[in-house]
């Protein structure tokens, strides 16, 4: 009976003693709905614009966490790229930005270039964009697969050894189909360009 007794002198004490971790981390996390967020830099010009339905914001680790992103990333001229992922993280001051899950980046031009990825990593501070992951890049003109690709602020699309790609023919059916190193495609004049190690094999095709 004692120590019946005991147990239920304890059990309150207990139950009281868990409550304030419960409120704690409420406190330490934070959820949000509907985020809409504009970034500037320090010259006041609009970097880029993040939303989601859903986030949560970690108080202790300065990091969001967001579903069903939508990315705008501007330059001069207004929107460049339009980036859509299942979820994403932003941290280091709203400067270190990675999308998971069904990235899909789309250039705003009359070509209309898409580029899918598994994994969508940007440091903001850099000019650099790392895509890792099933890479699919295609237009009205050409296919490019890969496991890596990198996108730099001069519009050309990097795609890392191996890589596969395809060119269209005039009715969108699969015309050629390739195997070569290095490829790389310039945005600005649509055209795609292969390298090899030993820089001998080096072509341009132009569309």
């Amino acid at each position: 009976m004692n120590r019946i007794y005991r147990l239920i002198f304890f059990l309150p004490i207990l139950i009281l003693g868990c409550t304030p971790n419960v409120i704690e981390e409420n406190k330490v996390k934070q959820k949000i709905n509907s985020l809409d967020m504009d970034i500037f830099s320090n010259k006041g010009e609009k970097i880029y614009s993040i939303s989601s339905p859903y986030s949560s914001f970690d108080k202790n680790k300065q990091k969001f966490q967001l579903k069903k992103t939508i990315i705008n990333i501007f330059n001069d001229e207004g929107t460049k790229y339009i980036i859509k992922s299942d979820e994403s993280t932003l941290s280091n001051n709203n400067k270190f930005l990675v999308l998971k899950g069904n990235v899909k980046l789309t250039t705003i031009g009359q070509n209309e270039d898409i580029l899918y990825a598994d994994n969508f990593i940007w440091n903001i501070g850099e000019t650099n964009y790392l895509l890792r992951g099933n890479i699919r890049f295609e237009n009205k003109n050409i296919i490019l697969n890969s496991a890596k690709a990198k996108l730099g602020s001069d519009k050309i699309i990097e795609f890392f050894n191996p890589v596969k790609y395809v060119i269209k023919g005039n009715n969108n059916e699969d015309k050629y189909e390739i195997k070569s190193e290095n490829a790389y495609y310039n945005i600005e004049t649509e055209s795609v360009s292969f390298k090899a190690k030993d820089k001998r094999v080096q072509s341009i095709i132009y569309f």
